[in-house]
């Protein structure tokens, strides 16, 4: 591997593991299996932004990508003593992972696959 594809192959990498994480996390606390299945691709749905135009999808798509959104719930739930938050995070972590270890990163209004992980 050369130098230049090294950050890409590391994030993911990085990707993987908070798949990873965030799977182990979910089943360890015993949550419906039923319920992951539902909810792994509802963060999709801010693809329907493309509708309208590469800006409006990028925006949504990047708001609903950004990890800093299911931390977020994920603290809101643990400091508060609520699973469903918990459960819900976990499920959104998995999906930003996945996506990540697939190579979708975050979007640039430019094109669909004009993403974070292609200029790194």
């Amino acid at each position: 591997m050369t130098a230049e594809r090294l950050p890409g192959a590391l994030l993911r990498l990085e990707g993987a593991a908070l798949f990873g994480a965030a799977v182990a996390l979910y089943v360890d606390q015993g949550f419906s299996a039923l319920a992951f299945v539902l909810l792994i691709l509802a963060p999709d749905i801010s693809l329907l932004g493309y509708v309208a135009n590469e800006r409006v999808g990028a925006v949504a798509y990047d708001i609903v990508h950004f990890e800093a959104l299911p931390l977020a719930l994920a603290t809101v739930g643990v400091l508060t003593d609520s699973p469903v938050p918990v459960q819900v995070a976990l499920v959104w972590l998995a999906h930003i992972g996945f996506d990540r270890t697939l190579g979708y990163g975050l979007k640039y209004p430019t094109a669909f696959k004009d993403t974070h992980l292609q200029r790194v």
